[in-house]
């Protein structure tokens, strides 16, 4: 007599299925979290008169003010700079008095200024259940339907948050004659005011396509994946 054991093992095909649904789902959520990725957008504007291509030029990066020449906070960000225009082409000076280009650079924020935000709500108030509130045809709004009023029902939320302002400056002349050969910035409108997060993003901006076009405004947005390149003016 034969028996024939019942077992839970998957046939094959629900196997590869389940394999197929997985790689499926992986890459969604690998998409997905590209797509989400977090980018940072500023606004730059340059002017350049007679920049020379890098041939060796050497540069020192110093500050705007000098009150801020030789702090912490100011050579952490010089290095970004230095970093940028090394890639650029020129050549890092020992000291501003033997380099050939004097790059003044200057960065801030401000102080902030509040934005009120209403989500939340819905309206006017003609729907399926007719003009007291209720659902479908123009929404949702407050509900007097069946005989109860609840003002807080599908009230409108209003947040208020602020809104940061910073900006880098960067200024590039001539050593031996003081001729202005470059100037730039790049601002951008955050949440943060966190300054070791916003400076580099800014002359990552200010960078992009360097030296560009003078007289050129345009908005860039940096990725992780490439910065974006889009004309304002």
């Amino acid at each position: 007599m034969n028996t024939f054991v019942m077992t839970n093992r998957p046939s094959i095909r629900s196997s590869a299925l389940g394999r197929a649904s997985k790689l499926v789902f992986v890459g969604a959520l690998a998409a997905g979290l590209a797509a989400c990725a977090p980018s940072f957008k500023a606004d730059v504007s340059r002017f350049q008169a007679q920049l020379p291509a890098p041939q060796g030029q050497t540069f020192a990066v110093v500050a705007e003010d000098a009150e801020l020449q030789g702090g912490l906070e100011f050579s952490l960000y010089a290095d970004y700079v230095a970093a940028e225009m090394a890639e650029v082409g020129y050549t890092r000076a020992a000291s501003p008095e033997t380099a050939d280009l004097l790059v003044r650079f200057d960065y801030g924020v401000d102080n902030g200024r509040e934005r009120v935000r209403t989500t939340g709500g819905f309206g006017p108030g003609y729907g399926a259940f007719g003009p007291w509130g209720g659902f479908g045809g123009f929404g949702f709004r407050r509900a007097y339907a069946f005989g109860f009023y609840d003002p807080w029902l599908a009230a409108p939320q209003v947040r208020s948050y602020t809104v940061y302002t910073s900006d880098v400056q960067m200024k590039i002349d001539n050593a031996a004659t003081g001729e202005r050969l470059f100037e730039g910035e790049a601002q951008a409108a955050s949440r943060s005011n966190r300054l070791q997060q916003l400076v580099p993003n800014l002359v990552d901006a200010l960078f992009t396509d360097f030296p560009g076009n003078s007289g050129e405004v345009v908005r860039i947005t940096v990725k992780e994946d490439g910065n974006e390149v889009k004309p304002l003016n």
